[in-house]
């Protein structure tokens, strides 16, 4: 784990990114770092990378992220933590709080509710799994070129716009510096494990496993309800990556109008997100 902030007696607030991008996101740059924010306001934070799987980790299901990489880390902080995690780290942090003492779990456009996806979605979703498959099978791992395919595929249009907007950017301004620095991180993830995909495709998008109180990490129910501590649920009306429906239900939580990347390093992003969130984890002793 990267730590931002210092030990300062609160509990400490671990960032999990998804596992299908970098981690930096959450650090983009020194004007556009939430994790930089956290630090400055006072919070004790972590940033979790997840690193880059090895061939022998071509077994290593999201459970197993959960159990084999997550828990270990997390056993090692002085403290019961507070958990914050982002799209898929939201899901996986929601099936660590099943399994240890946390002070609090807070998600931000995090999948849960399958079939909160629309039908199209993830009927486009599955034509790209089945297709890409058996490729993804015998080389242990799913590239990062057929998870890019199918975000595209979701919002072709919005591609298309962002490009044709970054045609009129000023050469070197702050916009063009910054839409280069989103696209560098939105290209440069490792891989995911076979089994990952596999989860992420077969138990998740197919069957929706979690929405449906049916996806055990350790052989224990992954329920939100059931979580002993205060729960957050950030999520977008915007987001075409995770709609607001396929969002957790959770004790509490807001709508953002904020696409799935702008709400973390957006231009509104500090006051819509940032500073409400830290708010929180102040109240909940972060």
């Amino acid at each position: 784990m990267l730590r931002f902030g210092r030990e300062n007696g609160r509990a400490p607030v671990i960032f999990i990114p998804s596992l299908i991008n970098p981690p930096q996101v959450l650090d983009l740059s020194e004007g556009r770092s939430m994790l930089r924010h956290m630090a400055a306001a006072g919070h004790d934070a972590y940033l979790v990378d997840w690193g880059h799987p090895a061939s022998e980790d071509r077994h290593l299901g999201l459970d197993g992220h959960v159990t084999g990489r997550l828990l270990p880390m997390l056993a090692a902080l002085p403290r019961p933590p507070i958990l914050v995690g982002y799209c898929l780290g939201g899901s996986l942090a929601i099936g660590a709080a099943a399994l240890m003492e946390v002070q609090a779990v807070a998600t931000i456009a995090a999948p849960w509710q399958f079939d909160g996806f629309p039908p199209a979605d993830r009927e486009l979703i599955a034509s790209l799994w089945n297709n890409a498959k058996p490729t993804c099978e015998r080389l242990g791992y799913v590239p990062m070129e057929v998870l890019q395919s199918g975000f595209w595929a979701l919002d072709p249009a919005r591609t298309i716009q962002k490009y044709a907007a970054f045609a009129s950017m000023e050469t070197g301004s702050e916009a063009e510096r910054a839409f280069l620095a989103v696209e560098d991180w939105a290209n440069g993830g490792a891989p995911l494990t076979f089994a990952a995909g596999e989860d992420l495709f077969e138990k998740f998008y197919a069957a929706n496993l979690p929405g449906q109180l049916q996806w055990r990490v350790a052989d224990q129910i992954a329920d939100p309800a059931a979580l002993a501590c205060s729960t957050l649920s950030i999520r977008s009306s915007t987001d075409r990556i995770v709609p607001a429906g396929a969002a957790p239900a959770l004790d509490g939580g807001f709508t953002l109008d904020l696409g799935h990347v702008g709400m973390i390093v957006g231009g509104k992003s500090r006051n819509l997100l940032w500073k409400p969130l830290s708010e929180w984890l102040s109240t909940h002793g972060g």
